[in-house]
């Protein structure tokens, strides 16, 4: 079913008794705060609202329909953080705890010789950009750029129970080393091949887009003004301000290449149905990561106001804790979200995933308004 809603088409599917949440998805359109999106609640296996709407592309040609993909950024990281848990859970001598230098002797250097996998993934390794100048087309060579950040010293001096600073783009690099050194695969390689596009699942998420699916990608709207990172430190600078802070973003290379912190592409029903892997003790679609793992990868490592980020945060191995209440109102969900304000989470108490995409960027780096509205509406209903 579509309806035109401030000349926006909306389609897609509500289970009855939850149409407030498509009222809450036009009313975004209404506010001419959309250019197209996706919105979809899932409890465990079972879609309980799929939206799409708008368009694809500015010039408003080309409907957003549900095989339309989108790049999620960082909401990519807790998708990339399940693989490394699933990389540790099948190495029986590994752990969160083990030192990253056991299984990458050249990151041992420059005072990182204690950082275990556990700080790395929680942000708390003093790697989030890169003080002295580097070649931007080095973010295009991911084996390169992991090389040179186990080169360099952080950029604080990181302890045990220390504070975090938020890695935007570095935390995917890292991530995507450690599992290519215990499983010998890149990270977006076990990804497709052990959970997303094995049968019998088959989401429809990529983590480097092949070239025949570039066609489905939505053309983003970039934002208006620049996020607000409160008072400018260096670190800051390092790890968003700099002329070499990131790539040149959604080319084509961009798009091919694996970053697992930043250019997974999919759907609000894929992302939501990974997500669900949160809500599920750690099940995605035929798998699931062994208890001792999960328990492991989800245990809080650091909590309190970010270095790099201007919010408080409670960092896991790669995902947030939502006891800031950004992903709803439980405070056992576990989500995250991407540049532009992209956002999903997983829910335990209540079993409900929710993923929200969209290609009109704003300059919010968490708490997106319009993703906020969606959460609290699903809440408000589905409870």
């Amino acid at each position: 079913m579509t309806e035109q809603t401030s000349a926006a088409p909306i389609s897609g599917f509500v289970a009855p008794g939850l149409e407030p949440i498509r009222e809450a998805f036009a009313a975004n359109f209404a506010e001419d705060l959309e250019l197209g999106a996706s919105f979809c609640v899932m409890r465990k296996s079972e879609v309980l609202v799929n939206l799409v709407g708008g368009w694809r592309d500015r010039g408003k040609t080309a409907l957003w329909d549900e095989e339309t993909l989108v790049p999620i950024y960082s909401t990519t990281k807790p998708i990339a953080a399940l693989m490394v848990a699933h990389a540790i859970a099948e190495n029986a001598d590994i752990t969160y705890d083990t030192p990253v230098s056991e299984i990458w002797p050249e990151f041992g250097v420059e005072g990182k010789a204690h950082l275990t996998i556990a700080e790395v993934m929680s942000h708390q390794a003093g790697l989030c950009g890169f003080a002295d100048p580097i070649d931007p087309a080095l973010w295009l060579d991911p084996p390169a750029l992991s090389a040179h950040l186990a080169t360099i010293a952080p950029l604080w001096t990181p302890v045990p129970d220390g504070t975090s600073g938020y890695h935007p783009l570095t935390w995917g690099y890292l991530a995507g080393e450690i599992v290519q050194r215990l499983l010998g695969q890149s990270l977006g390689t076990v990804l497709s091949e052990r959970f997303t596009h094995s049968a019998p699942s088959k989401i429809d998420f990529w983590l480097g887009l092949p070239e025949a699916e570039h066609g489905r990608v939505a053309e983003l709207m970039r934002p208006r003004e620049m996020p607000k990172l409160g008072e400018i430190t260096d670190i800051k600078k390092a790890a968003f301000l700099t002329k070499w802070a990131a790539p040149d973003r959604g080319g084509k290379i961009w798009r091919e290449i694996e970053i697992p912190s930043a250019n997974g592409h999919g759907t609000a029903r894929s992302v939501a149905e990974i997500y669900g892997s949160f809500a599920n003790g750690g099940f995605l679609g035929a798998e699931s990561i062994a208890d001792d793992t999960w328990d492991d990868f989800l245990k809080v490592r650091v909590s309190g106001q970010d270095r790099v980020l201007p919010f408080d945060i409670s960092f896991a191995s790669g995902v947030m804790k939502n006891d800031q209440g950004i992903y709803g109102p439980s405070k056992a969900a576990f989500g995250h979200s991407g540049w532009g304000g992209s956002a999903a989470f997983g829910d335990p108490e209540t079993g409900l995933s929710c993923a929200y995409v969209m290609n009109r960027q704003s300059a919010h780096l968490q708490g997106d308004p319009r993703a906020k509205r969606l959460f609290s509406s699903t809440y408000g209903t589905v409870l």
